[in-house]
């Protein structure tokens, strides 16, 4: 298939022309094409994307851009509840809330009836944090590793109720499963209340078994509460298949939806048990949407959740969770290659437990140095880390991403490791 052909398939919705927007959703279901998949369709997917010309971006992980298809789609949503106005939102939202609930619990296989659209992790993690009922004296174990806005929050709750905090460190490269899950079960005693677990390290893109110590956890009568701010659209799982008690995910970043959507999602057997930060006394302890009363919202990016939905499964979430594998693997095998000891690859040696996501330093640039090198002498875009045990920049790549890019960046690598 050539690239004319794949854009006008993969984008065909987007160009449609606005429509009576009665006939809106029937519309949109019958335009929906197949898409056959061929060598060629990296590029042409690239071509989707309005890419700014100044500088290779190899920092997709703190949000997606929208491919121009879904970007359209965003802007009919914004043009459609602009034109139905307040009808809109006091008789249609809580309509197409529930189709955009029902389509994202099938994308995640989970129940629609435990999950929230929140504006992002953060606020999806605090909210569980913040509505757990905590005693004085009750433990949360967490690693050096997590978020740092979610780190400080435990220390607000710790100095708010007396909570004691348990903090480990994961390793960068660990050599098995066991290594990361003997840290949490040393930590564990009768008063640990709460595991909080990143399913993926943002800075070093480390994929953690959250699956196994949510097991062990459960066996000690332990919640987890798990930060997956990069996973949802970057590798494939499903939230059943964790048996965790709390997720938090951020949709604009790896899923490509319009920025500040995220979503959480909580166990049904446990919504009971969580204070909403905003009372509605109108909704029951066990229904989930007591956690989500947030007055009015822009609701035209919740409405684009299916928009991007669609345009992965039009890809394959599992064929774009392998490229995006190759693309990191094809960077970080060239820069081993060299054996340059001042090279410092801060992600495991093992492909399996990363994906796109990988951290790189120069022995003797700090990150900060590093980055902005990266920017100004080489036109890359990168982010530098300085923390956590972790000292170098994170390299993102995304599906528009070429290998002739990561050439440019594993020869800025070795350009500057051998003459800085």
């Amino acid at each position: 298939m050539n690239k004319r052909a794949f854009l006008k398939k993969i984008g065909l919705l987007g160009l449609l022309p606005l429509l009576p927007f009665k006939n809106y959703a029937s519309t949109m279901k019958k335009e929906i094409p197949e898409i056959s998949f061929d060598a060629d369709s990296w590029e042409s997917i690239r071509a989707d994307y309005k890419l700014k010309p100044d500088y290779i971006n190899l920092e997709g992980g703190y949000y997606c851009m929208l491919p121009q298809t879904i970007l359209k789609k965003y802007q009919n949503n914004i043009e459609r509840i602009n034109y139905e106005h307040s009808f809109f939102m006091r008789k249609m939202m809580e309509t197409e809330k529930e189709k955009v609930l029902k389509g994202l619990a099938e994308f995640l296989d989970c129940n629609a009836e435990e999950l929230i659209i929140t504006r992002n992790t953060t606020e999806s993690l605090d909210t569980v944090m913040s509505g757990i009922d905590w005693k004085k004296g009750d433990e949360v174990i967490y690693a050096v590793q997590e978020y740092g806005s979610m780190i400080e929050m435990l220390k607000q709750l710790s100095d708010r109720y007396g909570i004691v905090l348990r903090e480990i460190s994961i390793p960068l490269d660990p050599k098995d499963d066991e290594e990361i899950l003997d840290l949490y079960k040393k930590q564990l005693n009768r008063k640990t209340k709460l595991i909080l677990v990143s399913h993926m390290i943002n800075i070093t893109g480390q994929i953690l078994p959250v699956k196994e110590l949510c097991t062990i956890a459960h066996h000690h009568n332990v919640e987890v509460l798990v930060d997956g701010a990069h996973c949802i659209g970057h590798f494939e799982f499903k939230i059943s298949d964790l048996g965790c008690d709390y997720y938090g995910s951020s949709l604009h970043k790896w899923l490509s939806v319009p920025l500040g959507i995220g979503l959480l999602y909580v166990n049904k057997n446990k919504i009971n048990k969580i204070w909403p930060l905003l009372g509605d006394a109108a909704i029951k302890k066990d229904d989930i949407r007591k956690l989500n009363h947030t007055g009015t919202i822009p609701f035209a990016a919740n409405l684009t959740i299916l928009d991007a939905i669609d345009f992965i499964n039009k890809i394959g979430p599992l064929r774009k969770e392998e490229r995006l594998r190759e693309l990191k693997a094809y960077w970080v095998e060239k820069l081993k290659k060299l054996n340059n000891p001042r090279i410092q690859l801060n992600c495991p040696s093992d492909p399996k437990r990363s994906c796109a996501i990988a951290n790189v330093g120069i022995e003797g640039l700090k990150p900060a140095e590093l980055a902005d090198k990266l920017l100004n002498d080489y036109k890359i875009w990168t982010v530098a880390i300085d923390s956590a045990n972790v000292h170098g920049i994170r390299v993102t790549p995304n599906v528009y991403t070429t290998f002739e890019e990561l050439d440019q960046l594993v020869y800025a690598i070795k350009d500057l490791a051998e003459k800085s």
